[in-house]
């Protein structure tokens, strides 16, 4: 393949690496998301027990038992919820945590809530402590309890509702009530997918949007792409560009290579501030401990946005690790910045030495 030449101005969007949906995602994930079991790839156990979990309550004329999904952003959960809707023959109505403030929200959506029919929460972690109480008879009971006037006046009506199945999404599990959690039946962890996997998930995209791609380029692109669909997705979409304004219009291993050297990804998918992290912890730092404070004003970035963003997925592949004292860089970070470790970094490798102090977390 020929030589590539800078052709200016680059297609990068904001944080292309990020998980987080945007409203690009909005309009492409509705295309692609598959609407069977069957079409869905990766997450081989998750859909072992739904599909098992489907046909008994199908066979039973019953509502599914409530189900949680839950894992890092990205990884199919909404898809998964449609999913079921399809694969019961219900209506699913689609709302999240932020968006229902009050306890009247919540009942006008039970309420309008048909036989069988799935309610699907995003975020469930995000909704008020006040609301989450009227969940609990709602998923146990199928009632409802709303208090009417105030002081000694006031009364209790318990409302019936149908049977209807919730489906809740969320990335932090551990902060749903304990309550709240024992009410679902079903609690599935979805988990990173591995290349190969996201390799058929990017073709079958490549399919449905029209782009050519060959085995190289597609499983290239799956490599950089986290272990999420969201992001894969998205970099096809970039990497697209790239092939039309300099390549033949196909996406083959060149082009995909020379498109994400440009959008600055490399080859396990960090981007810039990922490297920035991991190169101050190390040269600044001794490899740490650090805490996020500090980095967050060395690097120039809101320590929220360096915890919740950026520190997730290099706590996943295992190149930082959390102490009590900060974040330190693990030996597979030196390796993969090509950072030669000192005699101290190598004794606290092998355990020889314990952290110096550093600021707490």
């Amino acid at each position: 393949m020929a030589i590539y030449e800078d052709f200016g101005e680059e297609f990068i969007s904001d944080r292309l690496t990020s998980a987080e949906q945007n409203e690009e995602d909005n309009e492409t994930e509705v295309s692609l998301r598959p609407e069977t079991l069957d079409d869905f790839t990766g997450q081989t156990s998750v859909k072992e027990q739904l599909r098992i979990a489907i046909d008994a309550a199908k066979m039973r004329g019953e509502a599914l038992e409530h189900v949680l999904l839950f894992g890092p952003p990205g990884l199919g959960k909404t898809t998964l919820s449609q999913i079921i809707a399809h694969e019961m023959g219900t209506e699913i109505h689609i709302t999240s945590g932020p968006a229902i403030e009050k306890q009247g929200d919540l009942v006008a959506l039970l309420t309008n809530l048909g036989q069988g029919d799935i309610l699907f929460i995003d975020e469930i972690h995000r909704l008020p402590k006040t609301v989450v109480e009227i969940l609990y008879s709602a998923m146990e009971d199928k009632v409802i309890d709303i208090f009417i006037g105030k002081g000694p006046s006031a009364r209790s009506i318990r409302m019936p509702l149908k049977s209807f199945t919730l489906i809740g999404a969320t990335t932090r599990a551990g902060q749903l009530t304990q309550p709240l959690r024992a009410r679902f039946g079903h609690i599935m962890r979805l988990e990173l997918y591995t290349p190969e996997e996201l390799s058929v998930i990017v073709k079958r995209s490549a399919g449905i949007l029209g782009i050519d791609i060959n085995e190289e380029g597609a499983l290239e692109l799956a490599s950089r792409s986290r272990g999420t669909p969201r992001i894969a997705n998205r970099l096809l979409k970039r990497v697209r560009d790239y092939a039309q304004i300099v390549g033949d219009g196909r996406i083959d291993l060149d082009i995909t290579k020379y498109a994400l050297e440009k959008l600055d990804i490399d080859k396990l998918g960090l981007d810039n501030i990922d490297r920035r992290m991991l190169t101050t912890i190390i040269k600044f730092y001794g490899g740490g401990p650090v805490g996020m404070d500090t980095l967050a004003a060395t690097i120039g970035e809101e320590a929220i946005t360096l915890e919740d963003v950026y520190e997730p997925y290099l706590l996943q592949i295992g190149f930082i690790s959390r102490t009590p004292r900060g974040r330190c860089c693990t030996y597979l970070a030196y390796e993969h910045m090509g950072i030669p470790m000192t005699n101290k970094e190598d004794k606290k490798k092998d355990g020889q030495v314990t952290a110096f102090d550093g600021d707490d977390t």
